[in-house]
């Protein structure tokens, strides 16, 4: 008998949409049935605790808990508040102790305390980062698109786009604080969006909204310093219309990366050479939908759906490695709003 999957996706509740969707999913050729929905307030981004019991969400009162249901259906456990605005990205530890927010509207980090049960028992630090004054816009205002735990989870990274800066925190696991570290400073205006460590630490991704490229870092756990190995395009050589590079992810053994392109509505796959660890552009082609917000990547590597927010829908495709190319698997998938997708295998 196959795997059974279940896909949760995470929308913008204007229109049509009710929240969370919870959709049946054939991984080995990435096909998508919705069965049922949750609704709640604006869930953009979704995030499934490591042992995938608990699936957490950000919401107009700022974040909620959900228990995962046998067969992959949802109950809401709680919600708290963040002492802000809705955040628009979440992380959570291993040992799921603690909830990590960041703020792009209000340039704010939220570390919550999780209780054993799941739920989210409330905040234990926090800090509004400060820009350089209130000039109107996205640049030099604080804007706090990511926050993830460092491999080893001793640090804190908060990527603030406005400030073109990752700025690293000491964590106490204990008590919850935070204490500014240091901070990785990015090229003027390059507008860092996402970030990612391969499984094994040793190196990070971050993607540049705004310059619409992705760069490489070697990482150094015990001091949590950061050395640039590579920059590289994501978009095609003669596109210069707007753009911008959102959210990147790794295949389970590093070797390839994906970035969406929203604008371009394209997806960059790039091979990892092992033993320089340089990044190889494969392809950027399009993904058959408007404003890729998110994607995932199947089990067995061959797939990925694309989530494409202005294009309301989701999209499948068959990725070719070898000769460097992606096939749409299917008709897309009707989706209102869609933003964030979370995949997981279901044992009933």
């Amino acid at each position: 008998m196959a795997d059974k999957y279940v896909a949760y996706v995470g929308s913008y509740t204007r229109g049509e949409s009710d929240g969370i969707y919870i959709l049946d999913a054939n991984v080995e050729y990435a096909y998508f049935k919705v069965r049922g929905s949750f609704k709640i307030n604006n869930p953009s981004f979704l995030r499934l605790s490591h042992d995938e019991q608990y699936l957490y969400s950000n919401c107009d009162e700022g974040v909620a808990s959900f228990k995962i249901l046998p067969d992959g259906g949802l109950e809401l456990m709680n919600k708290a508040s963040v002492n802000g605005l809705r955040p628009c990205y979440l992380s959570v530890d291993r040992a799921n102790r603690y909830l990590l927010t960041a703020g792009y509207h209000d340039g704010k980090l939220t570390v919550l305390r999780l209780n054993e049960d799941g739920t989210i028992q409330g905040v234990t630090d926090e800090v509004f980062m400060k820009g350089l004054g209130s000039i109107a816009g996205r640049n030099y205002r604080c804007h706090v698109n990511c926050a993830i735990f460092s491999p080893d989870e001793r640090f804190i990274m908060a990527v603030d786009l406005g400030m073109d800066q990752v700025k690293v925190y000491e964590f106490n696991h204990e008590t919850g604080k935070i204490k500014l570290h240091d901070i990785l400073r990015c090229e003027l205006e390059s507008g860092p969006k996402h970030m990612i460590f391969t499984s094994d630490g040793r190196y990070a991704y971050l993607t540049h909204e705004n310059k619409c490229c992705v760069t490489k870092y070697a990482y150094d756990a015990e001091t949590a310093h950061f050395t640039k190995l590579q920059t590289i395009s994501t978009l095609p050589e003669k596109y210069d219309n707007y753009n911008s590079a959102i959210t990147l992810k790794l295949t389970p053994d590093d070797r390839y990366l994906f970035v969406t392109n929203s604008g371009n509505n394209s997806v960059a796959i790039y091979e990892i050479n092992e033993e320089d660890q340089m990044m190889k552009t494969l392809c950027i082609l399009p993904v058959s939908g408007e404003y890729p917000r998110d994607l995932a990547i199947m089990p067995g590597d061959q797939m990925f759906v694309s989530v494409n927010q202005e294009g309301n829908s989701m999209t499948s495709f068959k990725v070719n490695y070898d000769k460097g190319y992606i096939m749409m698997s299917g008709a897309p998938l009707k989706m209102p709003s869609p933003t964030s997708i979370q995949l997981k295998q279901i044992f009933e």
